[in-house]
């Protein structure tokens, strides 16, 4: 266990922290929020598929069955009444074939009396980015053909204005073009914020009709796997490195122990070896024998 004590240290308890948050956020929040995407625009595609294939059905029985709004969007619906005059609302930002453009709002009084949001589809801008001169919907009874579609919401600091002498707005929303207009509106059944009716092509009052989006689920599939693999991958590269790490130190205690005994045997062995005689000693004799020489003294 004391090999293990190292991960106590506080940059290995700091790189388990990092490696822990990173795959619970991969499991709960990254790879839920890209397959999320992918569910939703799978759906989305397939209620298009369907709504191609379907016979339009008159708006009404859409407005009477509230309860099956998750599969009301993108449905073919007919609607029979007249447009309401003075109703058109421009949306800005919007592009047509690559060009600035307007999404032409107006407003349809059903034969029951209820109105409703009507896209008419989209005008190319003129001088740059001005709207041009909309032409006001056919007045009188009209029969029109349209897909029901999920308002888009209001965006945070782009108010309604008044430019150009048109209502301009940001976004398609029941909710604020009832506001604007001062109309009372009729919100399709599509989910909390309602929805409206988006004109079909070659339709009484119709414009370029809003392109379909494409029938392609996206990348998104592919992203939410990438992260479910990051999210298993960063506690099995935490535990490589917690391997390498042990794997090192064993290495140099193995290292410093081989050292230590190939000292401890040279200590032992130095004393049985035989000591070399001194210098002295062996210059001794010669010494002596160049005395004898010198002085005539007997060497025995």
């Amino acid at each position: 266990m004391r090999r293990l004590t190292f991960l106590f240290r506080p940059s290995w308890l700091i790189l388990a922290v990092l490696v822990a948050a990173f795959a619970y956020l991969c499991f709960t929040v990254l790879a839920p929020w890209q397959l999320g995407k992918n569910t939703a625009t799978s759906h989305r595609n397939q209620l298009i598929a369907d709504s191609v294939k379907a016979a339009p059905v008159d708006v009404a029985a859409v407005l009477s069955d509230p309860a099956d709004a998750t599969h009301v969007e993108w449905r073919r619906v007919t609607a029979s009444g007249s447009y309401v005059p003075d109703s058109t609302v421009l949306v800005r930002l919007r592009h047509l074939d690559g060009a600035p453009g307007y999404a032409v709002l107006a407003t349809f009084r059903l034969d029951d009396g209820r109105v409703l949001l009507v896209d008419r589809g989209l005008v190319s801008a003129v001088e740059g980015s001005r709207p041009p001169q909309v032409p006001d919907p056919p007045a009188g009874p009209q029969r029109i053909e349209a897909r029901v579609r999920m308002s888009e919401g209001v965006t945070p600091g782009k108010d309604p204005s008044l430019q150009d002498g048109y209502r301009q707005v940001y976004s398609i929303d029941t909710t604020q073009e009832s506001a604007v207009l001062q109309q009372p509106l009729t919100p399709l059944p599509t989910g909390e914020r309602g929805g409206y009716l988006q004109l079909s092509e070659n339709q009484p009052g119709a414009f370029t009709p809003t392109p379909l989006p494409q029938l392609d689920a996206g990348p998104y599939l592919s992203y939410g796997l990438q992260w479910l693999a990051f999210g298993i991958m960063a506690p099995l590269g935490l535990g490589y490195f917690v391997y390498a790490e042990i794997r090192e130190r064993r290495k140099e205690k193995a290292s410093a122990a081989t050292t230590t005994r190939g000292a401890t045997t040279s200590a032992e062995a130095a004393p049985a070896e035989a000591t070399p005689p001194s210098s002295s000693d062996a210059t001794a004799p010669t010494t002596e024998a160049r005395l004898a020489d010198r002085y005539g003294r007997s060497r025995g």
